[in-house]
Order: C-alpha cells, then structure tokens, then sequence
C-alpha cells in the first residue's frame, strides 16, 4: 500500500524588528534634542557683538537701551521687526531698520526726522525742533544751519503750524534763514518775520510760507538785500532805497507793512 506524504507547511514569516526601528529612532531624536540644547547653551546662539547707525539726534546708548538687546543675549530673540519697533519709538527716530547676521552680530540703522529749527531753552540750552515737531536737547558746539525760533513761548500750536511749513521748504532755503520769530496782525494772525544769513528781512505768514518759497528764491538768488514783504501782494524794497538807516528804517517798513495788510 501506497504511503501519503504528510503535507510540509511553509514556514513563518519571521516577526519583523520594530522594536530595534523604534529604539533607533527614540535615540536618534535625543541626540538632535541634545544638540539643540548644546547650541543654544553656547555662545553660537548668543549675540555677540551690536553696531548702531544713523543717529544724530537719539545717541547709541539711547537707542541701544531702546532696542532692549546687549551682548549675550538670545541672537534669535526677540525678531528684527520687534527690535526695530521698540527703537522707533524715539521720539527722533522716523524708521529702523535691524539686520542679523550669523553669527551673533545685530545691526542697528535709524534714520530720525530732520532738523527743522533751534530754539534756547529757558536754561540757556539749545535745542533742536525736528520736523515731527519734537525738541531734543544737544551739544554748545552744534552747527546751527537752521533758522533759531524766537518768542515762541506760549505759542506752541502756531509754533507746530511754523515747523510743519518749514519742513516743506528746500533744504538751501531752510539753511539760509537765520532767525524767524512771531509778527502777528489783526489781518494776518499767523504773520512773521525771517532773517536771512544773506541780509534780507522776509514778512510773510505761516500760512503763505511754502507758497511763497519759491519767490522767497529768486528774490534772493537776483537782488541786493533788502525787505520782502509776500502777504496778498509781493513786494520787495532794497536797504538803500528805504527811508532812514538802522532802526528808524526797521520801524518804518514794519509800519507801511502793518498798514499794506490792513
């Protein structure tokens, strides 16, 4: 009789080895946990060194302790963006820009308001008026190349309309006014009177003065000193031709002027 050959099964598929995959892969993050803890305890991650331009009027220890960051600190935080808003917050500063550079290095660069007038504080100190119409203190020996505001006190907001039309006038133009101080009349409330560092005296009004600007020019750039006056109508009178000398002839032409505005 014929004998069967029992049936051989197949073997079993080994189990597969997840549980070394897994080990491996749990290791494998705590190293690179590791690592970022190693890095950010070192000096790679910390901000080595902070370099500050553009200041003039907000000096760097200001504008450092403003941008709230020093040496050793985070490099990656706080961000750009959040350092350059903290610095904007000077009152001369107009914008910021902050850049970072890997590694450790933090570049701070402000660009302010410019300067649009001085004035004299009631201590004797100078201080310069921005074109956002903030006065920051400064230094005795500061080029003053902008006109100094005169008997201003108590008149702060036709002093902030007098700053704001300054700022809109050309920069040699601005330079070559010497002193401007407050000349109001019944008819011109906003009225004053320029100095120029070429010997003219200018009558006009805060009001006109952009307008005016351009005349102011020309007037200038083609005529021997004399008085402007640009009010409703445009006149202009040279020193040889005005009665008088000296005082007397100030007082003459600020007489005609109050009785042409009238």
């Amino acid at each position: 009789m014929t004998e069967r050959m029992p049936v051989l099964k197949e073997p079993a598929p080994k189990p597969k080895r997840r549980g070394a995959r897994r080990l491996l892969g749990i290791i494998f993050a705590l190293f690179i946990v590791l690592l970022i803890v190693l890095f950010f305890r070192s000096s790679l991650s910390k901000i080595s060194e902070i370099t500050v331009s553009g200041g003039r009027f907000a000096d760097e220890g200001e504008i450092l302790e403003a941008a709230g960051v020093k040496p050793g600190d985070p490099f990656f935080w706080p961000t750009s963006d959040a350092i350059a808003a903290r610095v904007e917050r000077l009152d001369p500063v107009a914008a910021a820009s902050v850049r970072k550079t890997f590694p450790g290095q933090v570049r701070i660069e402000v660009t302010e308001y410019p300067a649009v007038a001085y004035g004299l504080a009631e201590d004797g100190t100078i201080r310069v008026v921005l074109s956002n119409g903030k006065e920051r203190t400064i230094g005795a020996d500061t080029v003053v190349d902008r006109p100094v505001l005169r008997a201003w006190n108590g008149r702060e907001a036709d002093k902030l309309k007098l700053v704001e039309a300054l700022s809109r006038l050309p920069d040699d133009l601005l330079a070559d006014f010497s002193e401007i101080a407050p000349y109001p009349s019944e008819a011109w409330p906003d009225r004053i009177r320029i100095y120029t560092r070429t010997r003219f005296e200018i009558i006009t009004a805060v009001s006109l003065l952009a307008e005016k600007a351009d005349t102011i020019r020309a007037v200038i750039e083609t005529q021997e000193p004399g008085s402007i006056t640009l009010l409703l109508a445009d006149r202009y009178v040279p020193y040889a031709e005005e009665d008088g000398s000296g005082g007397e002839g100030e007082k003459t032409e600020a007489k005609s002027s109050d009785d042409h505005d009238r």
